[in-house]
């Protein structure tokens, strides 16, 4: 290994980006031998997470694929790079090079540890990016640095996001967070739904894919999450702002963020050879998005007006930074004395077309005066030939249809077609699609100067651009899903740093507007009872409840409202779920293996501040090693300070609550009606237990009468061996429970809301109770 000897950087990194903003990072440290991965959603125009990283890392050497994403996109990181770390030695790799395959094969092959206690063993699902990025950087080291690292030596980590919660792919697809396990619910006809389609009533592109991102890397900031609440609050308070918000948005064209990038980037110099008809395209877009840009500056004055009196932070940050941002007007004079003022965004084929070529004024240029009487002329004789056609050729259902790629094309019952048609429209079609693109080409050479001077403020139009989708998401998705809800069913969550997870009558935010009766549960953790775990027979609902809790804290922390009576949270920065189990046949993985993997992740990457959420565990294996794997992992568990839900069906685990009294045992609750399961959804604390249930459901089953019995005889002498140990460990730890229990009672007391006089009372309260148990 290479050793600068004193404290400058030893960091070779590689960075590769996708077109959704999503960025992988590799950074190979030559001192040490070790690689940190991270691949996370860059939900900024300004990077800061890359940023962040760059600066934590001072890399040497970075590493980047050409620069270009697609035909018509830069890479940002590249324009990232050039801009702030200039002085820093960049090799660019061809992109053969960022192969995620191969990186895959690297990392199974050099890690310490096994791919999967990384998280990494999906790579293909989530983790392409930062294997294909390692790929890259490993690569340029052996070859520049003459580095060759031994197999399973080197360390690797893995990290997600930064600002933002981690939501590994495993938990993401558990929880439907983007898509639905099933597309119809079982035993309906409705449609199930994930929770990013419920809220997926965003109007604009960027904001629906701002939505994902935020469902997927939910935030940490407790003042930004507030903030976002904060102007719920206000839109829900006041009609008139949110329905004027509403509509204001509408006016704004819904790829706004996506076209200002085209600003971001200054094309080479305009040239004969760029002027051929093949760039008849690229000049298209060019002045599409142009257009766009001067109706998106056209409705910010109905943006100005409605946001005028907010009082939320939020909304009025963004009145100050956009609607009283001088630079909006000047870039709109400016685009007045080059463009038509009657040109507006269009999305009809022809209109838009239409605008497009008409959008400079007349006078600026000759050329483009010309083509565009030739584009009216052949325009015109087309209709008009095609009214010739429907009296000449008896065709009354002739339809002319406009598509931007093929031109003007003739729409004809198949029936009504005898013979060929004459050949001068294909002719007119084609002189008319060369005006156009003769439009295209000019307009663009007028644009010319009038881009760059856009280009010297590009800044506030990626603001702009990202306050659209914000505004979008907010208002659109947030606001509109819980105007659509009864009065208080969504409330406001309420957060602290160190604080209880509490949730009252919370409710499963997708089942519940499928299922009208839906039964609403509680949920309390804190330091002093950070394990909840929750019995009861198949089908009494805890893997919805589990689902239910983990939605919850996601809505909250992408600062929505809640599905619940009354909600505080402590900031949740990791959240893991392990939720059933198959065969994985891809890695050879038996159920139990898979299990133990999933686990494993959990165990290696759990923070103090992670929510875990374990729906079974140790059931595909000898019931004996099951119940050990189980009990070992939740001593483990208990002994952080991360909050757990672990559901089961083994009722020997409620036993770790006679031992352990931050443990807290739930029930759902199950009445027996003739020996009958009659559920009730409902959770109650302690572990008041169904004789037998799996007995039960084994006799409906028509398993014979002597079976049955033989096995109410063997587990009913275990049960009575099992109490008896039960009984001993209640006595043995009463005064540990009793401590235990008031410490969290004064924990609750710390973080509530409440004045002095009603905590003395309960002060009081409990002073009597510890004297008088």
């Amino acid at each position: 290994m290479e050793d600068d000897g004193g404290e400058s950087s030893s960091f070779v990194v590689g960075i590769i980006e996708n077109r959704a903003k999503e960025v992988g990072l590799a950074a190979f440290d030559l001192r040490s031998a070790s690689l940190h991965l991270s691949q996370y959603i860059e939900t900024s125009s300004s990077y800061q997470n890359t940023k962040t990283l760059l600066h934590f890392y001072d890399p040497i050497v970075i590493i980047l694929p050409p620069n270009k994403l697609a035909s018509n996109c830069s890479s940002a990181i590249t324009e990232l790079v050039d801009r702030f770390y200039g002085s820093v030695k960049k090799a660019v790799l061809p992109r053969g090079c960022f192969d995620d395959t191969k990186g895959a094969i690297l990392i199974k092959n050099l890690a310490a540890k096994e791919p999967s206690a990384l998280g990494l063993d999906t790579y293909y699902k989530q983790y392409y990016l930062c294997l294909a990025a390692a790929a890259a950087t490993l690569k340029w080291t052996e070859a520049e640095k003459g580095i060759v690292v031994t197999n399973h030596s080197l360390l690797v980590t893995f990290n997600g996001s930064f600002d933002h919660m981690n939501i590994d792919a495993t938990s993401v697809h558990n929880l439907e967070i983007i898509e639905p396990f099933h597309s119809t619910l079982l035993g309906t006809s409705n449609k199930k739904r994930s929770l990013f389609h419920m809220l997926k009533t965003t109007k604009t592109i960027g904001g629906t894919r701002l939505l994902r991102a935020n469902l997927l890397q939910p935030l940490k900031d407790i003042e930004t999450i507030n903030a976002r609440l904060d102007c719920l609050d206000e839109l829900m308070s006041n009609e008139q702002l949110f329905f004027g918000l509403c509509q204001i948005l509408r006016k704004f064209p819904k790829e706004t963020d996506r076209v200002l990038c085209h600003f971001c980037f200054k094309p080479k110099k305009v040239t004969a050879e760029a002027l051929a008809v093949e760039r008849a395209k690229k000049s298209q877009v060019l002045v599409s998005s142009v257009i766009l840009l001067k109706t998106a500056l056209d409705a910010l004055p109905l943006l100005s007006k409605v946001l005028k009196d907010v009082k939320s932070s939020l909304l009025s940050n963004i009145y100050k930074s956009v609607c009283e941002n001088e630079k909006y007007d000047l870039i709109k004079k400016r685009i007045g004395e080059v463009i038509d003022e009657d040109v507006l965004h269009a999305r009809v084929p022809f209109v838009a077309c239409t605008q497009q070529c008409f959008a400079v004024k007349a006078g600026i240029d000759g050329l483009l005066d010309i083509s565009r009487r030739s584009f009216c002329k052949t325009s015109e004789a087309i209709h008009n030939l095609a009214n010739n056609y429907r009296e000449d050729f008896k065709f009354p259902n002739l339809k002319l249809t406009f598509k931007n790629r093929q031109g003007f094309h003739f729409v004809i019952p198949q029936k009504n077609i005898q013979g060929k048609l004459p050949s001068k429209f294909i002719q007119l079609n084609a002189r008319n699609k060369s005006a156009a693109a003769e439009c295209y080409t000019r307009t663009e050479v007028c644009l010319e100067e009038l881009m760059d001077d856009i280009r010297e403020n590009v800044s506030v139009l990626t603001l702009l651009a990202e306050v659209l989708c914000l505004l979008d998401m907010i208002v659109n998705s947030f606001a509109h899903m819980i105007s659509t809800k009864p009065v208080d069913r969504y409330t406001r969550p309420e957060f602290t740093e160190n604080g209880p997870l509490a949730i009252d009558s919370g409710r499963h935010p997708i089942l519940e507007s499928i299922h009208n009766d839906f039964v609403a549960n509680n949920i309390f953790l804190s330091e002093a009872s950070n394990m909840v775990i929750v019995m009861g027979p198949n089908m009494s609902g805890k893997s919805t409840y589990l689902q239910q809790v983990c939605l919850i804290v996601i809505l909250a922390q992408v600062g929505c409202y809640v599905p619940a009576r009354f909600s505080t949270l402590r900031v949740v920065d990791r959240m893991f779920t392990r939720m059933g189990a198959v065969d994985n046949l891809e890695s050879h993985s038996s159920t139990f293996m898979t299990e133990m993997k999933e686990t494993a992740f959990i165990m290696q990457n759990v923070s103090r501040r992670s929510l875990i959420v374990m729906d079974e565990l140790g059931r595909a294996t000898s019931s004996m090693d099951g119940f050990a794997m189980a009990w070992s992992c939740c001593e483990h568990l208990l002994s952080l300070k991360a909050y757990t839900i672990f559901a089961s069906h083994m009722e020997n685990i409620s036993e770790l609550a006679t031992i352990y009294p931050n443990v807290k045992i739930l029930q759902f609750h199950v009445d027996l009606k003739n020996n009958r399961l009659d559920f009730k959804f409902q959770l109650k604390e302690g572990t008041t237990r169904i004789p037998h249930y799996g007995l039960l459901l084994a006799e409906v089953a028509g398993l014979p009468s002597s079976v049955i019995e033989t096995a109410r005889m063997i587990t009913s002498r275990i049960s009575e061996k099992e109490g008896k140990r039960m009984e001993v460990n209640c006595i043995q730890h009463y005064s540990i429970q009793r401590a235990y229990h008031a410490a969290q009672r004064l924990l609750c007391l710390k973080y509530c809301n409440q004045d002095e006089d009603v905590i003395r009372l309960a002060l009081r309260n409990l002073k009597e109770s510890c004297i008088n148990n």
